[in-house]
C-alpha cells in the first residue's frame, strides 16, 4: 500500500517504512516556534516540569510579532520573560520586529522540505508550502518539547485536493482556499492532513501555496502539504541566504531525493479526493462572521465598507501587496475609507519599496503601517467599533477580532480588498 505525503514524511522521521492512519508515533522535532503571545506561559510551564535546559537551543526560535509595538500596559511582561528566558537557555534565533511568525520562519530559512516543526499558533499548518509536517500546539506541548525534543502525534488521514486549468483574471489562491473552506466546512478536515496537487498548484508560487497552507487550520485540519517542486527548492536556497543564514543547519536534499522521499505514491489510500477546474473559481468572501460563511463577490456588490486591512501572515508577502497595487494603479481610496496595509516582514517591506509597490499604494492614500501581525489579531492597527465594516485579507472573522462584536468582518483576497478601498463599498477586482 502506498503513502501520502504526510505519512513519508512522518515515516521517514522515525525512521520506519511506513505508518498508517490513526498511528502514534513519537516524532524527533526538526524546529519550533514560540510567539510572544505564548513565552510567558510556556516558559512557566517547562519551570514547572522540571526542565533545567532546552534540548537544543539552535532548533529554537523566539518571535515577537503580536505584542510589538505594546498596545496594553502587560505586553511588555511577555518582552522581559521572553528576554530572560533566551538569557537562561542560549536560545540565538530571536526576532524582534523583523515581521511576522509564519512569514519568517520560512523566508529565514528555519524550515525545509520533510521537516516536522510544531509553532504555538494555529497558523503554524503555512510551512506545509515547502513540503513539511507543520501544526500548532499548546503551550504544555512545546514546554515538553523544550525539554525532550520529542511529541507524539496521531497519524492523520489525507484529503487530497487537486485542481487543474488556469485560473480566471482577478482569482487568486486565497479565493480557491476560502472556496475549499466553505465546501469542507469549518470541521470538515479536522485533524487530517489537505495535501494539495494539480496543474494549477504546481503553476503558483510559493507564496500562494502559503496562503493556503496557512488557512487549512480554518477547515480544522492538523496540517497542509505541497509536495516539493523547483519553486520549493529555489526559494528554500533564497531563504537560507536570508538573515545571514540563521536558520540554515545541515544542507538541503536534492530536488530528485525530495521527490523521491516526499512524494505520495500513485496508490496511496486518502480519505477523499476533491477536484476543482480552475476555471470555475471566481473572486469570493467569507461573511461575517465564520470563515466557512463563503460568498461569490458578485453577490456582495454595493455593500459599504468603512475599512480595508491588507497583511497579515495569510496575504502579507510582497506578491500580495503587488497584486493590491496593481489595482489601485492611479486611483484613490474611497474619502470615507481606511486603507491599512501591514508587510507581513521587513524584508517584503524593503522589497516592496525597492519594485515601487508601496509607493502606488500610498499615493493611493492607504495607511503603512511596521511589519507584524498588526490589525489581524486586534490588539492594535485600526481595531474597529459598533457598526463597522472591514475587508480584510487575514485568515479570520470571528466576533470581536477586530475591535467590537458588532463589527463585520469579511476575508477576501488582496486584489478585491483593494478594489474596495477604491471603491468604497464590496466589488470585484476589474480585469
Amino acid at each position: 500500500m502506498g503513502q501520502t505525503v504526510v505519512e513519508k514524511i512522518l515515516a521517514r522521521n522515525i525512521g520506519v517504512q511506513a505508518v498508517k492512519p490513526g498511528d502514534i508515533v513519537t516524532v524527533n522535532v526538526d524546529r519550533v516556534m514560540l510567539d510572544d503571545i505564548m513565552i510567558p506561559f510556556i516558559v512557566d510551564k517547562f519551570h514547572e516540569m522540571g526542565f533545567e535546559k532546552v534540548w537544543d537551543p539552535d532548533k529554537v526560535v523566539l518571535i515577537y510579532d503580536h505584542l510589538v509595538p505594546a498596545s496594553q500596559q502587560d505586553d511588555t511582561r511577555h518582552y522581559r520573560v521572553g528576554d530572560e528566558f533566551v538569557e537562561e537557555c542560549g536560545l540565538t534565533h530571536v526576532h524582534r520586529s523583523d515581521g511576522i511568525c509564519h512569514q519568517l520562519m520560512t523566508e529565514a530559512g528555519y524550515v525545509k522540505p520533510g521537516d516536522i516543526v510544531f509553532g504555538t499558533d494555529s497558523h503554524t499548518t503555512t510551512y506545509g508550502c515547502v513540503g513539511a509536517f507543520s501544526t500548532g500546539i499548546g503551550y504544555t506541548e512545546m514546554a515538553a518539547i523544550l525539554g525532550t525534543g520529542t511529541l507524539w502525534v496521531k497519524v492523520p488521514e489525507t484529503i487530497r485536493v487537486v485542481i487543474d486549468g488556469k485560473l480566471p483574471e482577478g482569482v487568486m489562491s486565497k479565493d480557491i482556499i476560502l472556496r475549499l473552506i466553505g465546501d469542507l466546512g469549518a470541521d470538515g478536515a479536522t485533524y487530517r492532513a489537505l495535501e494539495f496537487a494539480g496543474t494549477t498548484v504546481e503553476e503558483m508560487s510559493v507564496a500562494s501555496r502559503m496562503t493556503m497552507a496557512n488557512m487549512a487550520i480554518e477547515a480544522g485540519a492538523k496540517c497542509a502539504v505541497f509536495t516539493p517542486d523547483e519553486k520549493t527548492m529555489e526559494y528554500c536556497e533564497q531563504s537560507r541566504e536570508n538573515y545571514g543564514g540563521c536558520g540554515a543547519q545541515e544542507s538541503l536534499m536534492s530536488l530528485e531525493q525530495v521527490q523521491k522521499d516526499l512524494m505520495g505514491d500513485p496508490d496511496a489510500v486518502y480519505y477523499q479526493t476533491i477536484t476543482y477546474q480552475a476555471e470555475d473559481f471566481q473572486p469570493v468572501m467569507a461573511c461575517p462572521s465564520q470563515v466557512d460563511n463563503i460568498c461569490n463577490v458578485s453577490q456582495l456588490e454595493g455593500i459599504t465598507v468603512d475599512q480595508v486591512f491588507i497583511g497579515s501572515c495569510t496575504n502579507g508577502r510582497l506578491e500580495d501587496l503587488q497584486a493590491a497595487a496593481s489595482v489601485l494603479e492611479g486611483k484613490k481610496v474611497a474619502p470615507f475609507v481606511k486603507l491599512i496595509v501591514t508587510p507581513a516582514s521587513r524584508k517584503v517591506y524593503e522589497d516592496a519599496l525597492a519594485c515601487g509597490a508601496l509607493q502606488t499604494l500610498m499615493r493611493a492614500g492607504a495607511i503603512i503601517t511596521h511589519p507584524g501581525c498588526g490589525l489581524c489579531c486586534g490588539r492594535t492597527g485600526g481595531i474597529l467599533s459598533d457598526g463597522e465594516r472591514v475587508v480584510a485579507t487575514n485568515n479570520r472573522n470571528f466576533l470581536g477580532r477586530m475591535g467590537t462584536s458588532k463589527v463585520e468582518i469579511y476575508l477576501a483576497s488582496p486584489m478585491t480588498a483593494a478594489a474596495c478601498a477604491a471603491a468604497g463599498k464590496i466589488t470585484a477586482a476589474k480585469g
